[in-house]
C-alpha cells in the first residue's frame, strides 16, 4: 500500500540521481579546493617548490574529477564491465598514440628532470644558447609546466614578449644561469 500518488515515484525516480550526482559533483569539488589549500599552505611554509606545487594541483585536480566522473557514470546506470572495458580501450589506444607523440614525451620527461634536478627556478634569468660565444635567448622563467618552460623574453625589441621554450632544449642547448639574486643553489 502505497503512501503517495504514483507521480511521486516518477518524480523521485529522477530527482534523486540529480541530487546524487550533485552531491558527488560538490564533495569534489571540495576535495579539490581542499587540495589546492593544503597545497598552498604547504608552499607557504617552504616545504613545497613552486614548480612542483602546480604539478601535484593539477593532477590530484584531475584524478579527483575523473573519480568524480567514474562515480557519476556509475550513479546513472553505467555497469562496471562497460566502463572497465572502455578503459581499457583507451589505454590501448593511448598506448599507441604515446609512441606516436615521442617529441612530446621528451619533452614530458624532460620537465620532471628539471623540477627534480632544479638548474634553474621560476623567477630566474636564464639564457639558451647554441654555442657560447654567440648570444641566445635570455628571459626570466615565469612558469614551468609539462611540454613548455615560459620566459619573458629580454631580448633587445622584444621586451616582455613571453616565449615557451620546449623542455628538453634545456638538455639539447647550452644554459646560462644569470639568477636572481638568491644564495647558489647547493
Amino acid at each position: 500500500m502505497n503512501r503517495w500518488p504514483p507521480w511521486v515515484d516518477d518524480w523521485l525516480a529522477t530527482v534523486v540521481p540529480m541530487a546524487e550526482v550533485l552531491a558527488i559533483l560538490g564533495v569534489a569539488w571540495l576535495l579539490v579546493r581542499a587540495l589546492a589549500w593544503l597545497l598552498l599552505a604547504a608552499r607557504r611554509r617552504g616545504r613545497l617548490a613552486p614548480e612542483l606545487h602546480v604539478g601535484l594541483r593539477r593532477g590530484g585536480a584531475l584524478l579527483l574529477y575523473l573519480a568524480a566522473a567514474l562515480l557519476v557514470l556509475e550513479r546513472l546506470g553505467v555497469s562496471r564491465s562497460v566502463l572497465w572495458t572502455a578503459l581499457t580501450g583507451f589505454m590501448a589506444v593511448g598506448a599507441v598514440a604515446f609512441f606516436a607523440a615521442w617529441s612530446v614525451l621528451s619533452n614530458l620527461f624532460c620537465s620532471f628532470l628539471i623540477v627534480a634536478t632544479r638548474p634553474f627556478r621560476i623567477n630566474d634569468t636564464i639564457e639558451v644558447l647554441d654555442s657560447v660565444d654567440k648570444p641566445g635567448l635570455c628571459g626570466q622563467v615565469v612558469d614551468i609546466n609539462l611540454i613548455y618552460t615560459t620566459l619573458s623574453d629580454h631580448g633587445e625589441g622584444a621586451r616582455g614578449c613571453l616565449v615557451r621554450v620546449p623542455n628538453s632544449s634545456f638538455f639539447q642547448r647550452i644554459t646560462r644561469h644569470r639568477g636572481d639574486g638568491r644564495a647558489p643553489i647547493g
